[in-house]
C-alpha cells in the first residue's frame, strides 16, 4: 500500500466526512457552507456597485463600471464556486501537500518543489506588464474578500485547514502548472531511454515511433544508460498523479475555424472542444466579464483573471495542445556523487547552484531539501525514482524557465480587436505551446502555433545526452516568425487536433511524436464535404464518433477469424455489424477494443519484459499511449514480420495466428468481466466516466464517501482517437480517464447564436444543483447559449447578487 494510499484511508476516522455521507445529514451540513447568489454584500476594496448575475445554468455575468471591480468580483466568484479547487492546486504547485497529509505528502512536494513552479513565479512577478500587475491585484482582493466574507467549502473542515489570502503570484503559478501539465515531455525521454536500455534503439524506435523517421534515433555510447532499465516507478511523479488525477494522460484537444466562403452565413464559425483528465469540479469556469475594455463571455481558469478562450465581441479564439518537445534530460559528471559542490562543464568544474527549500509536515518536523542545479537546470534523480538515486545524475532542462509571464500573454489576447493584435498576443505565449485559432466579425479567420521551442545541437531531444561536453547544447529558440501560422487559408478553414502541423520541409524540430492524424482527418474531411456549415454541423463534427483505426483493422480482423465458440462467433458477427462509431449501444465497439488491446498485448510481450508492457500500456508517458495505434496497423501489412512471432514457442507464428488467439483472450476476458451475453457488452456500459474529487474521490476512500465527492458514473461517447473524444488506459479498460471538458462554438455572424458547455458544472459546492447539472448536456454533445449581452443574461437570469463598496467610517 502506497503512502498516499495510507493517509486517505485514515480518513475513515474523520467524523466530518462520515457524516457528510450520512442521508439527510449530509446536505444539510453542506448548504451551511454555500456562498450567497442573492442580495447585497458589501465589501471593502470596491470602487463602486457590481452586479453578478447567474443564468440558467449557474454562469456568473458580471457587470462593473471599472476593471479594477470587474475583476474583483471575477476574484470573488472564483472563490465562491472554486474555492477548495484553488486552495488544492496552490499547495501542488507550492509543493505544500505535506501540510495536508503529513508525511505522505513529502515526496510529491520534493518533485515540485525542484521543478520549482513557485519559484519561477517569484522571479516572473517584475516582469509582469503593469496592467496586468493591476488587474491580479484587483482579481486576487476579491479572491480575499471572499474569504473573509463567506463560510469555507465542506473539504476545508474534512481536511482540518483554512486558506491563506491569495497573492497575484498565486495567480502566476497557476500559469507555472499549466505549462508542466500541457508541456512537459520528461516522461517520454526517460522511458525511451529505458527502452533503449532494455531492448536497444530498433524496438524502442518502432513503440515510439517519430514523425521524422529520416532522423533515426542514434545513441552515443555516453547516453546508454543500463541502469534505466531496472526501474520500477517514478515516485515522486506518481505521487504527484495521485493529488493531481493523472495529468500526463493524454492532452489533447480539437479546434477549428472554417472561412465565410464555406458557412451559411457567409461568416466565420470557430469551434474549440478541450480533451483534458477529468475532474470534481471542471478545470474550467464559464464568465461573461462586462467593465471598460471588456465584453467578453468564454472560460476561464479559477485562480487566473480574465478568459483564456471565448470571444470580446469583435474576436473569438481557441486552442489546442501543440505538444513541443521543450525538455531535455542531461547526463552530468559531479565531483561527488555523494554529496556534489561542483559539476564538469567543458573540461572546467563549475559550482552547482543550491536552492535551499523547507517543506512544513502536517504532524511531523520539516524536512530540508537541497535543489542543486547546473546550468542546464536541477539534477532530478532522487525526486523521479528511488532506483535513481546511485544511477548517473540527470537534470532537467525546460524552456518554461526562460518564458515571460502567461498572464501578459492573456492580457493583450483578451483585448485583441484584428489579427494584428491578435499576433502581438500570441507573440507573448510562450508556454505552454498552444495551436490558435482567429476568427473576428469582419470576416477574417486564421491559426497560430505558439511556444517557445528549442533549437537543438547535435542531438535530437529524444534521450539524455551527455552534459558535461557543450556538444548537445540549445542554441535558442525558434523564432515566432517561423511559427506556423495562416491567415485566411486559401482552404477556407484551418483546423488541429494535436496533429502534425508541418510540412517534411519545414527547417525546425517542433516535436517527434505528434498524435496520430485520426481526429484531424475526420474534421477535415468533414469540413470539406460542405460549404454551407452552420453551428448545428459543427456541432455533428464534434460529436463525431466515427473510428478511422477500426476502418482500417476490421477487415483484417474479421479475414483471420475463425471463431472456436459461441461466444466468439457472436463477437465476430457485433463486430461485423457494427457502423464503426463508438456509440453507447455499439457491442462491436466493445469487442473491437477487447481484441485490439489483446494484440497489441501480444505483439508487447513478443518484445519486452512483463514491467515494459504495464508501463507501456499504462500510456501515462504524454503521447506515448497513443502511438502503437499506427505502429498496428502498419504491421497488418506483413503478416510474417518478426515482430507477429513468439519467441517463447517452437513455431513461427504469423499475424493471422495471433489475431485469431487474441481473440479468444478477448471474448474470455469479456465473459469472465461483464457476463456471457453479448448484448451486456454495449460500449456505454462498460465504457464509463465518474468525475473524481481530487482529494476525497479515489478508490482508497470509503465507499460511502466516495459517493458523495464523487459523480455518479455515466457512458461515455467515443474513445481515444475519434473526434469527441474519452480515453481510458490501455492497461485498465475501459474506464474513462480523460475527455472532453470543454466544447464552444462561436458565430461571427451572430454571436448570439454561439453555444458552449463545460462539465461536471460550475460549483464545487457539495449538493449543489450546479455542480453536476451540465454533465449530461456535455455527454450528449449538447449545449446552452453564450449569453453576450445584458438583455439576453436577463433573459435567462437565476439569481442576482449585488456587490457594494464598503464606505470608510470618519475618524
Amino acid at each position: 500500500m502506497s503512502a498516499f494510499t495510507q493517509v486517505l484511508r485514515m480518513l475513515r476516522m474523520l467524523p466530518s466526512a462520515m457524516a457528510v455521507a450520512t442521508p439527510g445529514v449530509g446536505p444539510w451540513l453542506a448548504r451551511r457552507r454555500w456562498t450567497r447568489e442573492e442580495g447585497t454584500l458589501t465589501l471593502p476594496g470596491l470602487h463602486g456597485k457590481v452586479e453578478v448575475l447567474r443564468d440558467t445554468w449557474g454562469v456568473p455575468h458580471i457587470f462593473a463600471n471599472d476593471e479594477h471591480d470587474l475583476f474583483f468580483a471575477q476574484g470573488y466568484v472564483h472563490g465562491q464556486d472554486r474555492l477548495w479547487q484553488l486552495e488544492m492546486g496552490r499547495r501542488l504547485v507550492d509543493g505544500r501537500l505535506a501540510t495536508l497529509l503529513g508525511p505522505m505528502g513529502v515526496s510529491a512536494d520534493k518533485f515540485l518543489r525542484t521543478m520549482g513552479l513557485r519559484h519561477m513565479a517569484e522571479q516572473s512577478w517584475e516582469q509582469v506588464d503593469p496592467e496586468a500587475r493591476a488587474i491580479l491585484e484587483a482579481y486576487s482582493a476579491g479572491l480575499n474578500a471572499r474569504i473573509a466574507a463567506e463560510p469555507l467549502p465542506y473539504e476545508f473542515t474534512v481536511m482540518a485547514t483554512a486558506p491563506a489570502p491569495w497573492t497575484p503570484v498565486d495567480s502566476l503559478a497557476r500559469g507555472n502548472l499549466l505549462a508542466m501539465m500541457l508541456g512537459g515531455n520528461h516522461r517520454l525521454e526517460l522511458f525511451r531511454a529505458r527502452l533503449v536500455a532494455a531492448v536497444g534503439e530498433e524496438v524502442a524506435n518502432a513503440l515510439l515511433p517519430q514523425n521524422a523517421p529520416e532522423t533515426p534515433l542514434i545513441v552515443p555510447k555516453e547516453a546508454r544508460l543500463p541502469g534505466l532499465k531496472d526501474v520500477k516507478a517514478m515516485s515522486g511523479l506518481d505521487s504527484v498523479d495521485a493529488v493531481m488525477g493523472d495529468p500526463n494522460i493524454i492532452s489533447g484537444s480539437n479546434n477549428w475555424v472554417v472561412h465565410g466562403q464555406r458557412t451559411k452565413s457567409g461568416q466565420p464559425l470557430l469551434a474549440n472542444d478541450v480533451h483534458i483528465p477529468l475532474s470534481m469540479p471542471s478545470t474550467w469556469y464559464e464568465n461573461g466579464l462586462h467593465g471598460g475594455r471588456f465584453q467578453h463571455v468564454g472560460f476561464s481558469l479559477p485562480g487566473v483573471p480574465m478568459l483564456i478562450v471565448g470571444h470580446n465581441g469583435m474576436v473569438a479564439w481557441g486552442m489546442s495542445n501543440l505538444g513541443p518537445d521543450t525538455q531535455d534530460f542531461y547526463i552530468e559528471k559531479l565531483d561527488d556523487p555523494k554529496a556534489p559542490k561542483k559539476y564538469l562543464y567543458q573540461d572546467v568544474w563549475h559550482d552547482l547552484e543550491v536552492r535551499r527549500e523547507e517543506i512544513p509536515v502536517k504532524g511531523g518536523a520539516p524536512v530540508v531539501l537541497e535543489v542543486k542545479s547546473t546550468r542546464h537546470g536541477p539534477l532530478m534523480n532522487v525526486v523521479m525514482a528511488e532506483e535513481l538515486k546511485d544511477s548517473e545524475p540527470l537534470s532537467l532542462k525546460w524552456a518554461h524557465r526562460e518564458c515571460q509571464p502567461l498572464i501578459n500573454s492573456v492580457l493583450k489576447l483578451n483585448l485583441a480587436t484584428d489579427w494584428e493584435s491578435f499576433r502581438a498576443a500570441m507573440k507573448l505565449w510562450e508556454g505552454p505551446g498552444q495551436n490558435f485559432v482567429y476568427a473576428d466579425t469582419a470576416g477574417n479567420v486564421g491559426f497560430q502555433a505558439t511556444g517557445k521551442i528549442p533549437i537543438r545541437q547535435g542531438h535530437q531531444g529524444l534521450i539524455p545526452m551527455p552534459g558535461w561536453t557543450g556538444e548537445s547544447e540549445w542554441t535558442g529558440f525558434i523564432p515566432f516568425e517561423e511559427l506556423p501560422a495562416s491567415f485566411n487559408p486559401p482552404a477556407g478553414y484551418a483546423a488541429t487536433a494535436n496533429n502534425k502541423i508541418t510540412s517534411d520541409d519545414y527547417p525546425h524540430l517542433i516535436a517527434h511524436n505528434w498524435f496520430p492524424g485520426y481526429r484531424a482527418k475526420r474534421i477535415t474531411d468533414l469540413i470539406e464535404a460542405g460549404t454551407q456549415h452552420t453551428v448545428e454541423s459543427m456541432r455533428d463534427i464534434q460529436s463525431q464518433t466515427y473510428s478511422l483505426p477500426a476502418e482500417a483493422l476490421r477487415p483484417y480482423f474479421l479475414a483471420a477469424a475463425l471463431p472456436a465458440d459461441d461466444i466468439q462467433r457472436q463477437s465476430v458477427e457485433a463486430l461485423k455489424a457494427w457502423d464503426l462509431r463508438f456509440e453507447p449501444e455499439a457491442v462491436g465497439a466493445t469487442v473491437f477494443q477487447a481484441w485490439y488491446i489483446e494484440v497489441l498485448r501480444k505483439l508487447l510481450q513478443h518484445k519486452l519484459e512483463p514491467s515494459l508492457v504495464k508501463e507501456y500500456l499504462m500510456g501515462q508517458y504524454e503521447r506515448h499511449g497513443s502511438l502503437h495505434m499506427p505502429f498496428v496497423i502498419g504491421l497488418m501489412s506483413q503478416p510474417d514480420s518478426a515482430w507477429w512471432d513468439d519467441p517463447k514457442t517452437p513455431e513461427k507464428e504469423t499475424r493471422d495466428d495471433i489475431l485469431r488467439a487474441a481473440l479468444g483472450v478477448a471474448t474470455a476476458w469479456l465473459t469472465k468481466t461483464y457476463g456471457p451475453k453479448p448484448e451486456a457488452w454495449a460500449w456505454g456500459q462498460v465504457h464509463q466516466l465518474t468525475y473524481a474529487h481530487q482529494m476525497l474521490g479515489g478508490p482508497a476512500i470509503p465507499g460511502p464517501i466516495r459517493r458523495v465527492f464523487n459523480s455518479r458514473p455515466v457512458p461515455a461517447r467515443g474513445d481515444n482517437y475519434s473526434v469527441d473524444g474519452a480515453s481510458f488506459l490501455w492497461s485498465h479498460p475501459f474506464k474513462v480517464v480523460h475527455g472532453t471538458a470543454l466544447r464552444m462554438i462561436v458565430d461571427l455572424a451572430d454571436l448570439s447564436r454561439s453555444v458552449s458547455i463545460h462539465s461536471p458544472g460550475q460549483s464545487e459546492h457539495l449538493f449543489h444543483k450546479h455542480r453536476d447539472d451540465l454533465m449530461e448536456l456535455n455527454r450528449k454533445v449538447e449545449f446552452h447559449p453564450m449569453l453576450h449581452t445584458r438583455q439576453a443574461v436577463e433573459q435567462h437570469r437565476e439569481a442576482t447578487l449585488t456587490l457594494t463598496p464598503a464606505v470608510a467610517l470618519a475618524k
